[in-house]
């Protein structure tokens, strides 16, 4: 088990209930709050290691409290809704959202999206320094842009070198289109998914053990991307 605290916002009790005991083996401590403004003063108060969102709050709405929080927390925030819309999606996660799972759900698939963004969380900390890293059998030194797997050199060119250190930073986080265009390009204009369905097809086909199954740099259909940090 690991130390860290969770903060559910829900005005379901039951979902509250499905979710603490999802997560009684991952984490220390669940902390619950039934409305927006209840889950947005223990997340500032509590200061949470990751954050469960429900988007059907009484009092606020859902994006309104992902927003507020994002402005005092880094904490990963997961989105936990009944609506499917990709725009909306898009929208939660170019304010401040790590991820987004939708109702119903399978508690083993949202244990595993909780355990990557709470290792995201720790990577991102961890990348800070800077220091080189193991990602299965790549070495990936960010400072030096050093990229070997076992003993064989991997040539990246300056574009894949920042997609790769923004999928790094962000491992276990979805991010949009824009988002990642923004990170890498800093433009506003030009088509995001074009650029990227170029660029990120050839880091996958140097970093992926098989680009066409890739297990690194996942796709989210109609979003963006998501980086898998293997355990």
């Amino acid at each position: 088990m690991r130390d860290d605290t969770v903060l559910v916002i829900d005005d379901e009790p039951q979902i509250r209930r499905v979710v603490k005991s999802a997560l009684q083996a991952e984490v220390a401590r669940v902390l619950e709050a039934g409305t927006g403004d209840e889950g947005i003063t223990i997340a500032l108060a509590e200061r949470p290691a990751l954050i469960v969102l429900d988007l059907g709050l009484p009092d606020l709405e859902g994006v309104d409290v992902c927003r507020r929080i994002r402005e005092r927390s880094s904490a990963p925030i997961v989105v936990l809704s009944a609506r499917h819309s990709d725009q909306e999606k898009a929208l939660l996660l170019d304010t401040g959202a790590d991820d987004y799972i939708t109702k119903p759900f399978s508690t083993l698939e949202f244990t595993a999206r909780i355990r990557a963004n709470l290792r995201r969380a720790q990577v991102a900390q961890a990348a800070a320094y800077l220091q080189p890293m193991t990602i299965g059998d790549l070495t990936v030194d960010l400072t030096a842009r050093s990229l070997r797997r076992n003993e064989t050199s991997i040539h990246l060119t300056p574009i894949e070198w920042e997609l790769l250190r923004t999928f790094i930073t962000q491992a276990g986080r979805t991010l949009t289109h824009q988002q990642l265009f923004n990170a890498v390009w800093g433009r506003a204009f030009g088509d995001p998914q074009q650029y990227l369905r170029v660029h990120v097809a050839n880091l996958r086909r140097k970093i992926e053990r098989d680009a066409v199954r890739p297990q690194l740099i996942v796709t989210e259909p109609g979003v963006g991307y998501r980086f898998e940090m293997p355990r």
